[in-house]
């Protein structure tokens, strides 16, 4: 198969999934807002078809599950998640892409990497989008909402996202990479 398409089936594979995965929380905004359902295709995407991929698929998935579903909410929540999750995306994708090795190491790397700089991204549009507003985003309320109530979302990532990249490794379908040694 074409190496294009099959990574534009996959990505159409992982949108899909950020589509449906939030029906397993039970609709219950507090457990989705914990357990961070949408996130994981998104890591998932940009490390295995690219950042590019990735980027697009995390810009995506909110916004569209916003029109289709009504959840999460499109003003502020699903624009604020589109430039977050296209973010973790983007950068957990360039991250793997460009590490020296492919390993469970570097993926960690990357991905807490990718987490820092997402929810970071989202702090910064959800302050300008609650500015539009007349509201503010305290650092009390960022801190909560980004780090602390996410911590059982995060830690799901943690465990998931490297055990579903291992088994792709031992598959082959998605093996790691090693540096090539220099030839002296």
């Amino acid at each position: 198969m074409n190496k294009q398409l099959k990574t534009m089936t996959l990505s159409a594979m992982f949108l899909a999934l950020g589509l449906v995965l939030p029906f397993f929380t039970g609709q219950i905004p507090q457990i989705g807002s914990m357990l961070l359902p949408m996130h994981i295709p998104v890591f998932l995407c940009g490390l295995i078809c690219g950042w590019q991929y990735g980027a697009a698929v995390g810009f995506i998935v909110p916004l569209l599950r916003s029109v289709l579903f009504g959840m999460p909410p499109l003003f502020p929540t699903a624009l604020s998640m589109a430039f977050e999750l296209m973010t973790y995306g983007l950068v957990v994708g360039l991250l793997y892409s460009i590490s020296r090795w492919q390993c469970i190491r570097a993926l960690y790397r990357c991905l807490l990497l990718a987490m820092l700089a997402g929810r970071v991204v989202w702090g910064v549009v959800q302050a300008v989008l609650l500015g539009l507003s007349g509201n503010a985003l305290t650092m009390q309320v960022f801190m909560a909402s980004a780090f602390l109530n996410a911590i059982p979302g995060i830690v799901v990532q943690l465990i998931l996202i490297p055990v579903v990249m291992v088994a792709l490794n031992r598959t082959g379908l998605v093996p790691f990479r090693q540096a090539k040694k220099a030839v002296h």
